[in-house]
């Protein structure tokens, strides 16, 4: 066996059969579910636990990221949004239309991580217009933060279900 085959065989195309896919999803929503409105939640139940500095410093990034994160959508918002539905249908074409399962793994990724984009947005335009602070700061991203998660459990079921269909009616090896 040469190197060309062992190389390709680790970088398969064939998704769902392939271990690295995996291995990427589960890294993917466990870091989605870390980052809430792009602030580490170990920093959040830091700022629960010790109060005052903690939570100075949690209501300061919260607040940085959120004026960011309102100031993206309200400058190219509607050019973020055309662009990623474009993008999404064209994946979403090119995987159950033409049956390409690079794509349908790609849009199994992208699609529910584009709700979580417009969860995150809705999230810190209601800290912003509530001035959420302390416990009310609180409850709000860990609120953010399990939505996030259910939105990933329902992902991830979905993909593992498409991916098994996919590996028992074409084959592990492609059919």
């Amino acid at each position: 066996m040469d190197w060309y085959q062992t190389l390709f065989e680790l970088i398969d195309m064939r998704s769902f059969s392939n271990l690295w896919f995996w291995i990427v999803l589960a890294v993917l929503w466990s870091t989605v579910s870390h980052w809430v409105l792009g602030v580490p939640y170990d920093m959040v139940l830091r700022a629960r636990r010790q109060g005052e500095e903690a939570q100075a410093d949690l209501e300061d990034i919260v607040r940085i990221n959120v004026n960011r994160l309102l100031y993206i959508a309200h400058v190219s918002g509607l050019w973020l949004l055309g662009f990623s539905c474009f993008g999404l249908t064209m994946l979403g074409l090119l995987a159950f239309v033409y049956e390409s399962e690079f794509a349908q793994a790609v849009f199994l990724l992208a699609f529910p991580l584009s709700g979580v984009g417009l969860l995150s947005l809705s999230t810190a335009r209601l800290i912003q217009t509530e001035n959420s602070k302390g416990d009310q700061l609180h409850k709000r991203l860990m609120r953010h933060r399990v939505y996030t998660q259910i939105i990933g459990m329902v992902a991830i079921f979905v993909t593992a279900l498409w991916g098994m269909y996919q590996n028992m009616t074409l084959g592990p090896l492609g059919g």
